[in-house]
């Protein structure tokens, strides 16, 4: 079996500033106090993952969990030991990540499709699709500065969804946008994982994990605490099915009060 992403005593540290300015950072020191600290947001995690596997990725807030897909994504190097991946890689980190809020939905697409590194002939070629996918309508056209966060969400999934990958990732990528758009969305990922796609996912909610998921990786502190069954890691989390999904409500999926 192939290894697709390989994980080895990877960390990465960040640095947390007490001062904001010069003079705040002078006086601290003249009078012995702290002016940083530094804390590993993922401390020496090593895990590999094989094709067609479709992994959850879970962990209280701040456990470092976006941190690590940034690091399987590429978007972050670690500070210490390897994050190695194999193939294409696709999907969402964030929200409209990589949109340039002056261009329109349009131009985006294009730019995020690239990003991708989908070919101009490829996005053509796809376009109707991920437009269809995006049901933005007249505001294709429309500059993303005035796009609401589940307007930007429709376009950023469904250029990601159309990307030919072989790793799909997802941080929280079914949290924003109205239900219609989350089915439709719970739908096409239940297609990438039954084509074989390899599928690094994070969520908070133990339904979706279970639905997507074949194993769990936990992280606290940026540790790896669990990786193993996914019922036993959502267990090891203490997480409560009655609250998967419940009282999130739904997010504005219209435009943003700005238009």
């Amino acid at each position: 079996m192939t290894t697709m992403i390989q994980v080895e005593n990877a960390t990465k540290s960040f640095t947390m500033s007490y001062q904001r300015s010069l003079k705040q950072i002078v006086l601290a020191k003249a009078r012995g106090r702290k002016t940083h600290d530094v804390f590993n947001a993922v401390d020496d995690v090593s895990f590999t993952v094989q094709e067609g596997e479709s992994i959850g990725l879970m962990g209280l807030n701040g456990s470092g969990k976006s941190t690590l897909l940034k690091l399987v994504s590429g978007v972050m190097r670690p500070d210490a030991g390897s994050v190695l991946t194999r193939g294409r890689i696709a999907g969402l980190i964030a929200t409209g990540a990589g949109f340039d809020p002056q261009l329109s939905g349009r131009d985006n697409l294009f730019l995020n499709a690239a990003i991708l590194g989908m070919s101009r002939a490829e996005t053509l070629r796809k376009f109707d699709e991920i437009v269809d996918f995006a049901d933005l309508g007249k505001f294709l056209d429309t500059e993303v500065a005035y796009y609401s966060s589940g307007m930007k969400a429709r376009l950023g999934f469904a250029v990601a969804i159309n990307v030919d990958a072989d790793i799909f990732i997802a941080d929280e990528a079914l949290a924003v946008g109205d239900r219609p758009f989350k089915r439709k969305c719970k739908r096409r990922m239940d297609e990438i994982v039954a084509s074989g796609v390899t599928m690094f996912y994070v969520s908070h909610a133990p339904g979706s994990v279970r639905n997507l998921c074949s194993r769990v990786l936990v992280l606290d502190h940026g540790k790896l605490a669990f990786d193993g069954d996914v019922d036993e890691g959502i267990a090891f989390l203490e997480y409560n099915d009655d609250d998967d999904e419940r009282g999130r409500g739904n997010a504005d999926d219209g435009l943003g009060a700005d238009i």
